[in-house]
């Protein structure tokens, strides 16, 4: 087999795309879904491996700006639209695009890449670990309730569309992005993505619908919204309908409470269903009963430190540390051997030393760990992290993990 990897041109982007299409069941998108990715495609950023004229392999990466703990928002490289015909699969086509996509990540200067999968078991050998997890929630509002703290009755709530008040819940969801490590700060277009309201999108549910929180003493800013979809039903003692919720931010608890509240409440509906919630989601904390909530935690963003010495240097860490790392790294071997890490939460120096190893591990286990939501504990005691220094693994751990809110990723990629 002759093959040949290149750029993507801005003229072969249709054939490149469908290729992608294809390996994902081939099913058509909707002409403003397909519209908005090729708006959204990067391609100085992404890459096609060819066939004479056949395209049999499609890798891209978003120029990204993500939180690290510490509050920082770094650069991040978001891998996305990878597919190999599956003419061609097991003959090297997604090693090589993983070997060139990680190369150019690392002359780009960027120490991060991210991304979601629809298969986990492909990408930890190319270094990836799995570092964030999402909370799904299937709530049965007819039987339980929310107990909502002071202040929820001084939000007021009202209905907007969706596409009028963009701009003003884009600015609610900025003001939370440097307070959760794992969340994306928008870049341009991405906005109109969170608004995809198609027929696929809709599977029989209403529009999207959007209400907005202000408060009633205030300015008239936004302090919150949530979007979501009703899709109605009718059981045989009365409405089964169902709240599909997109999407809900809030700066507060007071305007998170009252958003929640108003989706429990919502007339001839009776769950409202979540599929991309944070593990430690706030409205949890105030249901009656959480046994009928129906929650199942599912795996998100996988991470993988590009640069480990830039990468250990841009986020902070909880408590003192100073370790030495022994990282393997057959797939980026700039990265292998040791590491001195030294932080605390105002900052951290990371430099290649002779001193002996403390803690050894891959760099997949240091991706996993690096937002804070893996502890390296848990690694050592699955065996994926060696301890070569007695204490030193108690001291990274409890550095390493997150000081406040757990990390998530707020929309897929």
């Amino acid at each position: 087999m002759t093959t040949e990897l290149r750029a993507l041109r801005k003229e072969d982007w249709n054939v490149w795309y469908d290729n992608l299409i294809r390996a994902f069941g081939g099913a058509p998108e909707p002409a403003e879904e397909r519209e908005l990715w090729q708006a959204l495609t990067p391609y100085d950023r992404s890459i096609g491996v060819w066939d004479g004229d056949q395209c049999v392999g499609t890798a891209g990466a978003f120029d990204f700006r993500l939180t690290v703990p510490g509050g920082a928002v770094v650069p991040a490289a978001g891998v996305t639209m990878v597919g190999v015909a599956a003419t061609h699969r097991r003959r090297g086509v997604l090693t090589s695009m993983m070997r060139r996509q990680l190369d150019d990540v690392r002359s780009w200067g960027e120490p991060l890449a991210v991304l979601t999968a629809s298969e986990p078991v492909i990408y930890g050998r190319f270094g990836y670990g799995l570092a964030t997890h999402r909370l799904a929630a299937d709530i049965d509002t007819a039987r339980v309730r929310l107990s909502v703290p002071p202040g929820t009755d001084d939000v007021r709530l009202r209905y907007a569309d969706p596409a009028e008040v963009l701009d003003a819940c884009e600015a609610v969801y900025a003001r939370r992005v440097p307070e959760r490590p794992g969340m994306l700060a928008r870049r341009p277009g991405w906005e109109r993505a969170d608004l995809l309201d198609t027929d696929r999108h809709r599977d029989g549910a209403s529009p999207l619908q959007c209400v907005v929180a202000e408060r009633v003493d205030g300015d008239g800013s936004l302090v919150g919204y949530a979007r979501f979809r009703i899709k109605s039903d009718w059981g045989p003692s009365g409405p089964e309908g169902v709240v599909q919720l997109s999407a809900l931010e809030a700066v507060d608890p007071a305007a998170h409470a009252a958003l929640w509240r108003f989706l429990f409440d919502i007339d001839l509906t009776a769950r409202v269903v979540a599929h991309r919630l944070p593990v430690d989601e706030p409205a949890l904390h105030l249901v009656s009963d959480i046994r009928r909530c129906g929650l199942r935690v599912k795996d998100d963003l996988h991470l993988r430190l590009v640069d480990v010495g830039a990468a250990l240097r841009i986020r902070t860490y909880q408590a003192p540390l100073d370790v030495v790392f022994e990282v393997e790294d057959a797939f980026c071997p700039w990265n292998e051997g040791r590491w001195r890490l030294t932080g605390d939460p105002k900052g951290a120096t990371c430099e290649r030393t002779a001193d002996a190893a403390e803690l050894s591990l891959s760099v997949r286990e240091l991706g996993a760990a690096y937002l804070g939501g893996v502890s390296l504990s848990s690694l050592a005691a699955a065996g994926r992290v060696r301890e070569l220094r007695q204490g030193a693994l108690a001291e990274a751990s409890v550095a390493f993990l997150a000081s406040g809110l757990a990390p998530w990723l707020p929309h897929g990629f």
